[in-house]
């Protein structure tokens, strides 16, 4: 029987996409506390990043064998899918909060037609602008001002070194302040 003490999340990785569950409870415990720290980055509530770390790992146990290693790290792709189901978890949180709005308004506002009115200006100008961004410059700008995420860890996310990501980030930011001047 193989040790997994010390081995490394790849793998580990390559062990689990041959149904070792041995393997798993290693990768598990070399990793959880790092796929907790994306979701609860994400999501903010400790409670609903358990649900998401959990989720993540259902994922990885069934999606191991297509992992490609050509692409990249093992625990890179882990995080990768543990921050997508952390935005969806979000977004899933969102969608029922407008649901509950909708459905039992808290306050009402006498101005509220054009209170929507600007609201929706001011978001579609927002979507506009970023679609002027490179794919590279957009996803930066989402994972460290809508996610949380340091420089690092989008470079690290996006397996880009963190020169470019730092430029492309300064070269979004300056692309979308000038759409947005230029919008009002």
């Amino acid at each position: 029987m193989p040790s997994h003490e010390g081995a490394d999340v790849d793998l580990l990785l390559q062990q689990v996409s041959r149904g070792d569950s041995k393997a798993f409870d290693a990768l598990y415990d070399e990793v959880s506390s790092s796929v907790y720290g994306v979701a609860r980055r994400v999501v903010r509530d400790p409670s609903r990043a358990e649900d998401v770390t959990q989720e993540t790992f259902l994922e990885v146990w069934r999606k191991a064998a297509r992992f490609d290693a050509d692409k990249g790290r093992a625990k890179t792709w882990i995080m990768t899918i543990a921050h997508r189901r952390a935005v969806d978890a979000v977004r899933r949180s969102e969608s029922q909060k407008r649901q509950d709005t909708y459905t039992a308004p808290d306050e009402v506002s006498h101005d509220e037609p054009a209170d929507a009115v600007i609201e929706a200006e001011e978001h579609g100008a927002v979507r506009e602008c970023l679609e002027t961004l490179t794919d590279l410059q957009l996803e930066s700008v989402r994972l460290a001002y809508f996610n949380g995420y340091t420089y690092g860890e989008v470079a690290t996310l996006l397996e880009k070194p963190l020169p470019t990501i730092k430029t492309r980030m300064r070269d979004g930011l300056i692309r979308l302040r000038d759409c947005l001047e230029g919008a009002r």
